[in-house]
């Protein structure tokens, strides 16, 4: 996966060289908003570095790239940084939503001034952008409740923890059920949003440890809400969960699996520098290219990286000590 998405960044840093005159390369100056989330939590302090990375790399080989860079703690400073994108007259938009819903108003404004939008990971209600850009979250709930029901002998009592409510968390959560409902002895018991965050997602299980007498496996799809349901039910006292699952790889996680947690023992990728990927895909959209050996005149409209599963046979493969997330 990681040799992919390093291909994918090559690909899009390379995109029709060849073909490209210097010209079109340097001389038409752009400006591209980016604005997404603040790192409130890891996969997105890890996103936030590959944005800024991406940013730096193209400055480097783009002088005539321009970039203004925004991060959000919440919806409402998120539009109005669009808004004030809008207003410096930005040419490109890269667009990590906080919340999917809310966002969409004034992502659809800016589509509709013809500025080229990049929609990234939680996506908005509409197709209103030139390209959306994020991990396949279905397969990652996919794989991991088809994982999480074989180790439970497909039967058990399982509970969710959601994230921010979204495009993808709801893709997430209504995946992992449909795929629970497959087997009649898995029972979900219950589904609460932890917003990807440890603190919130720890209250979430304190709330499920006292509210129910028998949980066999949680899922969270999210690493930091695992490491509170995590700390929630060490503190419980509790020993009747068998498996607890998060998402994205983080590497103290990764770490888990390959020193043989007995409760942690898998895990599923999702990338953080998909972000980066985001930046480039709106440069190239900018400068009118199309990735190589590709005949269509435009870029996809839609680009889903895939996620696979982590377990102890593959995890040393997945460890980065010194990553970021």
């Amino acid at each position: 996966m990681k040799k992919l998405l390093m291909a994918l960044c090559i690909a899009l840093l390379a995109v029709t060289g060849s073909r490209a005159s210097a010209q079109d390369a340097t001389t038409k100056k752009i400006k591209i908003g980016v604005t997404m989330p603040t790192a409130d939590h890891g996969w997105m302090g890890g996103s936030n570095w590959w944005a800024k990375k991406a940013m730096d790399d193209w400055r480097k080989k783009d002088p005539n790239v321009d970039f203004v860079f925004k991060t959000s703690g919440d919806v409402t400073k998120q539009v109005a940084d669009i808004e004030d994108m809008l207003v410096q007259g930005v040419d490109g938009l890269v667009v990590f939503p906080f919340e999917s819903a809310p966002l969409t108003p004034v992502v659809e404004k800016a589509f509709k001034k013809g500025v080229y939008v990049v929609v990234l990971d939680r996506g908005v209600t509409k197709p209103v952008y030139d390209v959306y850009l994020s991990n396949d979250d279905e397969s990652y709930a996919r794989q991991a409740m088809e994982w999480i029901c074989k180790e439970l002998n497909y039967k058990g009592n399982v509970v969710l923890i959601e994230g921010v409510p979204s495009v993808i968390s709801d893709l997430r959560t209504r995946t992992a059920k449909q795929i629970a409902a497959r087997y009649p002895g898995i029972k979900i018991l219950d589904s609460q949003p932890g917003y990807w965050n440890k603190e919130k997602a720890l209250a979430v299980m304190e709330n499920y440890l006292a509210k129910y007498k028998s949980i066999d496996a949680v899922y969270t799809a999210d690493d930091d809400m695992l490491e509170g349901a995590l700390q929630a039910y060490k503190e419980s006292g509790r020993k009747d969960i068998k498996i607890m699952f998060g998402g994205a790889a983080k590497k103290e996680i990764v770490k888990r699996i390959m020193d043989g947690d007995p409760l942690v023992r898998a895990d599923a990728t999702y990338p953080p520098d998909v972000v980066a990927s985001g930046v480039s895909l709106a440069v190239v959209g900018l400068r009118q290219r199309v990735f190589e050996g590709f005949y269509q005149k435009k870029l996809p409209l839609r680009i889903i990286l895939g996620s696979e599963l982590i377990t102890r046979a593959n995890a040393k493969s997945y460890y980065v000590p010194e990553a970021v997330f």
